[in-house]
């Protein structure tokens, strides 16, 4: 255990040490922890020391990768009010399943409408639940291809740079959300402040350009936890001490906290047991993987045919260069099949 660290902790928690100072291979469970021996938590945190879980992460990359199709991505972040995030923690489950779901129904319902996109969309979500900080903050990112496919199986694509309206996106998430709310649990949903129901959801939507970046980002959540081995600074007088960068300015600050104050933010990140924590819709999903095939083979470009030469093209200057002309009649020759060098000269 590091120095400094009351012994109190070290007996009633068995985890501080492995938080900030993890061995490879170290793993653990919320029982483990500041929860009393006859607490019923045995959810085991995913991918609790970072660097461990960098294998899984890159075969989980290449896997992403592969669905990507050769249209412009973009990056939509759905959060969670925060008036919410208090009933939100103790009823992680419903929340999240009702967060990832009824963005998606927002996602897809305008995707629908001809004004926008005009087809069902494609989506890769993933949980995200902490702020750099630590802080509780959950919100749900969806990767989605630019465009969306009709009931014939042909391509809409949407304009380059702009997806969908997020105010719109907004006001339909917030009413899903509260009519979902209601539906599944009238007790909870007599818990939450009236003024939620008015107030602007945060949407966010970014153009993200092939979607290859934005995989890479996504996957640092799906198999990373709330902070990683660097960010811990030291651990002294019962109190640890990280760095983060400020959302916003990206000014680096360091936050210190006791340890159980510590390990209650850490831990307050751990899923609930079995929560799917990335989920794939519309003709992402796992039952559609023909449909996107078919959009694949729709989309290709045969590399072995070279694009047509126009009289545009005719006219520019690099290519009157590499013109070779016959010496006979002056005609402008066709390169054919390339004569290798043999391996030995002429005797």
């Amino acid at each position: 255990m590091g120095r400094g660290c009351c012994p109190a902790i070290v007996g009633r928690c068995g985890i501080l040490s492995a938080v900030v100072h993890p061995r490879w291979g170290d793993t653990f469970t919320p029982a483990q922890t500041v929860a009393p021996r006859n607490t019923a938590i045995t959810r085991v945190a995913t991918g609790t020391v970072p660097k461990c879980q960098h294998d899984k992460a890159q075969q989980w990359l290449e896997a992403q990768q592969d669905l990507l199709l050769p249209v412009p991505y973009f990056l939509l972040t759905f959060t969670l009010p925060e008036a919410l995030r208090r009933i939100a923690r103790s009823q992680q489950r419903l929340f999240y399943d009702l967060l990832f779901r009824v963005a998606a129904e927002a996602i897809q319902q305008l995707g629908q409408n001809g004004r926008w996109v005009g087809g069902q969309m494609g989506m890769l979500g993933v949980m995200h639940t902490w702020g750099r900080n630590l802080a509780y903050h959950p919100h749900v990112h969806f990767l989605v291809p630019g465009g969306g496919v009709d009931q014939a199986g042909m391509w809409h694509a949407a304009r380059s740079s702009f997806l969908l309206p997020v105010k719109a996106l907004s006001r339909l998430m917030r009413a899903k959300f509260r009519d979902g709310l209601c539906r599944a649990n009238a007790a909870i949903f007599s818990q939450v402040p009236s003024r939620v129901w008015q107030q602007e959801w945060v949407v966010h939507c970014q153009a993200v350009g092939t979607g290859a970046n934005a995989v890479k980002y996504l996957a640092a959540y799906v198999f990373r936890v709330a902070i990683s081995n660097r960010r811990i600074v030291k651990l002294e007088n019962d109190q640890v001490t990280f760095r983060y960068r400020e959302t916003g300015t990206g000014k680096l600050k360091y936050c210190t906290l006791p340890a159980e104050v510590f390990i209650h933010r850490f831990l307050q990140h751990v899923l609930p047991r079995r929560l799917v924590k990335v989920r794939y819709y519309g003709f992402l999903a796992p039952g559609q993987r023909q449909r996107l095939a078919a959009l694949r083979q729709q989309m290709a470009r045969p590399d072995e045919k070279p694009a047509p030469i126009t009289a545009e093209d005719e006219e520019l200057p690099s290519n009157r260069l590499h013109e070779v002309r016959c010496p006979a009649c002056q005609q402008v020759m066709k390169r054919g099949t390339v004569i290798q060098p043999t391996a030995h000269g002429p005797p």
